[in-house]
């Protein structure tokens, strides 16, 4: 029986260490990948809505009106209505909570998991967060063959701050941070997320890294050992080593890729250094986007403002994708 509205939300993200080690080209010759990240209380919502007249009607960054499944544009869309079968009469609407589109929250596979879990739940059937994320990557990474990862899918799917190592055999072991709510608490008010209003393709970035993957594997091995020592940290609310083992991958990240990083956001990274930050990177594949850094919160005002760079407050978020309305 289809449910006549559903409206899901999933979480996006931020990562710390270990991006990029959750690629295949990584993680099938390297036993395991290993990503430390966090779910944020930044949003991407999906209403589902069961049309009168047997068209599809889809709202996103633009609108489609279409008479068949075989017609739509927007490729994530078009693909989840063909795997659960839905043919015609509906209409799904996007938004978000913040400017989103190529700005290294993970956007692309939060709304996927979001829209997945709506299109499931106007069905009538429950998912599991490990099913939702299984099917996001096989939409992503099988059927549109897209270059990435699979962090953003499984972050999206469970929420939380978590370590999640991506094993050889496909297998994702997930490892919450258990602490008390003050380090915790902590860890969170030391953040500081600023916008660069500058967006870019991680599509691009990511089929750059891979490019030459042979001579850079190295790197990675070294991104990866990085994971345990910042979980600890995270748990411990350490913010002096946890600002030092972010610094230490940015520094890394950085040598992958001319596209990951440039002279401006080097610039803008040295002056919150010198300013008090305690470490930081870009968030995502890099290019643009938001710029995370770790410093004391009342240093945040300051850094922010001689950055001129927009802060955006943000908390972690507990949960993972959610059904939060179903109608009648």
């Amino acid at each position: 029986m289809l449910n006549r509205m559903v409206m899901t939300r999933a979480p996006l993200r931020i990562t710390f260490v270990g991006g990029g080690t959750d690629l295949p080209f990584y993680y099938e010759k390297r036993d395991y990948g290993a990503v430390v990240s966090s779910a944020i209380n930044k949003y991407i919502y999906v209403t589902v809505n069961r049309k009168f007249d047997s068209s599809i009607r889809i709202s996103y960054s633009k609108t489609e009106i279409v008479d068949s499944v075989d017609r739509i544009e927007h490729p994530t869309i078009r693909e989840s209505l063909r795997l659960l079968g839905i043919e015609n009469g509906i209409e799904i609407v996007s938004i978000s909570d913040i400017p989103s589109r190529g700005t290294g929250l993970g956007s692309s596979s939060t709304f996927l998991v979001a829209l997945l879990h709506a299109l499931h739940s106007y069905k009538g059937e429950f998912v599991s967060a490990e099913e939702l994320a299984r099917e996001a990557v096989r939409v992503e990474r099988e059927i549109l063959r897209e270059e990435g990862g699979k962090q953003d899918q499984y972050i999206a799917a469970y929420g939380g701050t978590n370590l999640m190592k991506f094993r050889s055999d496909g297998s994702v072991e997930i490892v919450n941070a258990v602490s008390h709510d003050s380090n915790l608490k902590r860890v969170e008010e030391s953040l500081l997320l600023l916008y660069t209003n500058r967006e870019r393709s991680s599509t691009e970035i990511h089929r750059d890294q891979i490019e030459n993957s042979s001579e850079k594997m190295n790197v990675y091995d070294e991104m990866k050992k990085l994971a345990d020592g910042t979980l600890k940290a995270i748990c411990d609310g350490d913010l002096d080593t946890l600002g030092e083992l972010i610094h230490k991958n940015w520094m890394m990240k950085r040598s992958l890729s001319r596209r990951i990083s440039d002279s401006w956001i080097d610039e803008k990274y040295e002056i919150a250094l010198k300013l008090g930050a305690k470490g930081g990177k870009l968030v995502g594949a890099g290019g643009g986007g938001f710029l995370l850094l770790i410093a004391e919160p009342e240093k945040h005002r300051n850094i922010a403002k001689q950055l001129d760079l927009r802060k955006v407050d943000f908390g972690f978020s507990q949960s993972g994708s959610r059904v939060i309305f179903v109608g009648e």
